[in-house]
């Protein structure tokens, strides 16, 4: 038995009727899906502490998370794993005609552009909306909806030439927002240009191959670190943080900057 037949036997243990795991029978599509998005951002998790052991784990947690979905989709008599290694098998070579076929691709760019393509006709030949934004899963984090929306709005010259640019939109849209704050316009208003204000942040970014998530990973755990450094401190003289004013507050916290960067 090779060692994803083992993995697959598993799955359809914990899944037997009679004698399989109380919770893992309990479960089904809409139950497993938040687990599935939490491994991939686990995984996702090792890769920016360049930690292959953990990498190693995590990918396969994700993995069975793919298992323990076409489990509950060969109960259905929907389909079974191997169809999903086929479909994706098959998929792949169809997007790269270049590699398995006749076509020629000089750049990675390029290969970019011919894979929307493929995407495109593929939804066309189905009967699907074809519109270039219409493959985007609503259920995508913000950050990465926004920044996969205006990469695809890219590709047809609907784009800020340049960086500055967006700068520059940026600032107006802080103006914007700025004259909602000052009218005390409320929520709705208020949250409009937030968004706004974000959804160019993120285009920022874009233009300078950041991705927006994984800098703002980045600014969380530089925020723990210095608060954790505030908290020490504080506690090393028996105090509380709550216990500090706003002055003591900024005082520990542009010490945490120089210790903690």
């Amino acid at each position: 038995m090779s060692k994803i037949e083992a993995l697959l036997a598993l799955m359809r243990a914990l899944r037997d009727p009679e004698r399989g795991c109380p919770w893992d029978r309990a479960q089904d599509f809409a139950s497993i899906a938040p687990f599935t998005v939490e491994e991939a951002y686990e995984v996702a998790d090792a890769i920016q502490r360049q930690c292959p052991e953990d990498l190693r784990e995590e990918l396969g947690d994700l993995l069975f998370q793919v298992v323990f979905h076409a489990q509950m989709a060969s109960e259905q008599g929907w389909f079974d794993f191997g169809d999903v290694v086929s479909a994706i098998n098959d998929k792949m070579r169809r997007r790269h005609p270049h590699v398995f076929g006749d076509e020629s691709i000089a750049t990675s760019a390029d290969q970019s552009i011919a894979w929307e393509a493929h995407k495109v006709r593929e939804r066309a030949n189905k009967g699907q909306n074809s519109g270039l934004l219409a493959d985007l899963p609503r259920n995508l984090p913000p950050a990465q909806l926004a920044a996969k929306m205006q990469k695809k709005a890219a590709q047809v010259g609907f784009d800020w030439p340049d960086g500055k640019a967006v700068l520059a939109k940026i600032r107006e849209e802080l103006d914007e927002l700025e004259a909602e704050v000052r009218a005390d316009a409320g929520r709705e208003p208020i949250a409009a240009e937030m968004g706004d204000l974000l959804f160019s942040c993120i285009n920022l970014c874009r233009h300078y191959g950041i991705d927006a998530d994984t800098s703002l990973r980045l600014t969380n755990d530089k925020f723990e670190r210095r608060f954790r450094h505030m908290e020490e401190r504080t506690a090393a003289r028996n105090k509380q943080l709550a216990d500090c004013s706003l002055a003591e507050l900024e005082v520990m916290w542009s010490a945490a900057k120089q210790v903690c960067g």
